[in-house]
């Protein structure tokens, strides 16, 4: 009976400690998107540009057709069919009328209708609650890559930096003595043309 309200304390100061270190990391990193399916794969939460228009959805007799870009359709890929953008562009969309919004790849072309400027998946037109409207005003955010090292830094060890210098030193000498070398061939090669004594 007692033994719950001695371990409130406890618990209580271990969700304080988790809030402020959740707290202090959000204002101080910058804001990413990792794709859920390549977690190598980041994107910067700042867009490179922006559009606005209106978006539909397609599917229907349009799965299992191939795409502008020769993939297959397939109305569970989170996609998109913009009229120019490059293929594999990654777009964060946006339903203007409830907020909610969707990364989409784009992956084919078009609409070609007057004031649409996405055509969206069918799980991404679900994604942002836009089915029932069918066409709806939106904003198109181009997401710009950022580039991630497959693996991250190390310190070299002190065996590693004396190997490295050891490099960097026998290439200055072997530089040197080329230099050397090619100077001394020169020096024969236009030996005529110096003045008689």
């Amino acid at each position: 009976m007692n033994a719950a309200p001695r371990f409130l304390p406890l618990i209580s100061l271990h969700a304080a400690a988790c809030a402020v270190l959740v707290l202090s990391g959000c204002a101080t990193k910058k804001e990413i998107i990792v794709e859920p399916s390549k977690p190598e794969v980041v994107y910067d939460a700042t867009p490179s540009s922006v559009l606005y228009g209106k978006a539909s959805y397609y599917y229907g007799r349009w799965i299992g057709h191939i795409t502008a870009n020769g993939e297959y359709y397939k109305a569970t890929d989170v996609t998109a069919a913009h009229k120019t953008l490059p293929f594999n562009t990654m777009v964060r969309v946006t339903n203007l009328k409830n907020g909610k919004s969707v990364i989409v790849r784009i992956n084919n072309r078009g609409p070609y209708v007057k004031g649409r400027i996405l055509d969206l998946s069918l799980v991404a037109a679900q994604t942002v609650d836009m089915t029932t409207a069918g066409v709806v005003p939106v904003k198109a955010e181009i997401l710009r890559k950022i580039p991630v090292l497959p693996k991250p830094n190390r310190k070299l060890t002190e065996a590693e930096k004396r190997a490295a210098e050891k490099r960097v030193a026998q290439a200055a000498r072997e530089a040197a003595k080329k230099k050397a070398e090619t100077k001394s061939g020169l020096s024969r090669v236009f030996s005529f043309l110096r003045p008689a004594p």
